[in-house]
């Protein structure tokens, strides 16, 4: 399953909105961390904090003042209280594209009423790409054009099919125009990239297959 709840940490570090900038820098400095929840008294997601936060806070390294600070400064006076969230059972894709389009490392994963069940990283979903692109699998990875249109992807399916050949997974990319090696027939419209992990380690009877069928097989550049 391709849900946030499959992928998600589920043992989160949190802190409370009373604790000091000491406390919790020294806490993400010992747990490898960079993002902290901030949890009310009932368990409840009211903020977040980040290390790059707390430091902002107080003054700069060198500074007679800064670990004084560093002990007055609690995190309520530099979390971040308007949090994006995601849900257990939000697509992991969508979550992905919040997570670029707003430039953010993480997000807190609530349900119910706001109570914190995990939390959504870079990391969780680097991981999640793995999965979806076969790359934890053993076999070979095959990048073909196609005309965009309906069919284009089931006929390739169907050539593996033919072959003996099974996909471990499938995605479609980017679309281009059509290359110089387009079959006659093909017509104007774009076409789109399609990435195949299939479980085979020699594809050369894949690629030809493929080519008099059509479709045009994307050498891989060098050094992948």
């Amino acid at each position: 399953m391709l849900l946030v709840g499959d992928h998600m940490t589920r043992e989160v570090i949190t802190t409370t909105p009373d604790a000091t900038a000491a406390k919790v820098l020294g806490l993400c400095r010992e747990r490898r961390i960079r993002h902290m929840p901030v949890v009310g008294e009932d368990g409840r997601l009211v903020g977040m904090v980040s290390d790059r936060d707390l430091r902002s806070a107080t003054p700069a390294l060198g500074d007679p003042a800064r670990s004084e600070d560093l002990e007055r400064i609690t995190v309520s006076e530099a979390m971040m209280r308007e949090v994006f969230t995601a849900a257990p059972n939000n697509p992991i894709e969508e979550a992905a594209n919040e997570m670029r389009e707003r430039s953010i490392g993480c997000l807190p994963v609530v349900e119910g009423g706001g109570d914190l069940v995990g939390i959504l990283t870079t990391s969780d979903v680097m991981a999640a790409l793995v999965y979806l692109v076969g790359a934890h699998e053993p076999g070979s990875r095959l990048e073909i054009a196609m005309p965009d249109r309906p069919g284009s992807l089931a006929g390739v399916s169907g050539a593996f099919g033919e072959l003996g050949v099974n996909i471990v997974a499938a995605a479609t990319g980017h679309r281009r125009e059509p290359s110089a090696n387009a079959p006659p027939g093909s017509g104007d419209s774009p076409w789109r990239v399609a990435v195949f992990r299939v479980d085979t380690i020699d594809p050369t009877a894949s690629i030809d297959f493929l080519e008099k069928a059509g479709y045009e097989v994307i050498p891989p550049k060098p050094g992948t």
